[in-house]
């Protein structure tokens, strides 16, 4: 047997310790008959990564699990300092959320479409956004003139055309090329 080939006993004991969804789905209780439950796994996963990570970087919080329609989700809330993994815009927020799909993908071997808020910054910008768009909505119906947002992620795009769609008489479309993609909102 070469080195290649042993197997230390440090890697087994990990390989153990190694929780796939479908293994925490049975343990919660029967197989992973449906979509609900294999989120409510990978959310226990994603909350365990990332309590791991906060011992780590010595931040306190309360982690939350929960699903959204064909989504886990997981939110971090409680300590002051939290702020500072949203940062600026949300970025170190987005790159924790793809570290956590990550390490997900890594333990499961599928993709995940979890979604990580932290001290309520997705949840408040979700608000902030809806109104945007419900705004921009009404003016352009109003004015009759295409109006043209700032640039945004695909999720706050979304956000967007979903608030814009609820107004009657107007649509609006995505322009431009990542990162400066753009939502226009149009008279019908």
């Amino acid at each position: 047997m070469t080195n290649s080939e042993t197997t230390t006993a440090e890697e087994l004991e990990q390989a153990d310790s190694i929780v796939t969804v479908d293994e925490a789905a049975k343990e919660a209780g029967s197989g992973p008959t449906d979509l609900e439950e294999r989120l409510v796994a990978e959310g226990e996963i994603a909350g365990d990564y990332l309590e791991e990570l906060l011992d780590l970087l010595d931040f306190d919080g309360d982690i939350d699990l929960d699903v959204e329609g064909d989504r886990a989700v997981v939110s971090i809330d409680g300590g002051g300092d939290l702020t500072k993994l949203v940062g600026r815009k949300g970025e170190v927020l987005d790159a924790l959320q793809e570290l956590t799909r990550l390490a997900l993908h890594q333990k499961t071997g599928e993709r995940s479409r979890l979604m990580l808020d932290i001290a309520q910054w997705r949840k408040r910008r979700r608000d902030e956004l809806a109104a945007l768009g419900s705004k921009v909505a009404h003016r352009v119906l109003e004015t009759g003139e295409r109006e043209e947002l700032s640039p945004m992620t695909p999720f706050e795009r979304k956000i967007v055309h979903d608030a814009v769609a609820d107004v009657d008489g107007v649509h609006s479309e995505s322009e431009g090329v990542e990162p400066s993609r753009r939502v226009v909102v149009l008279v019908d």
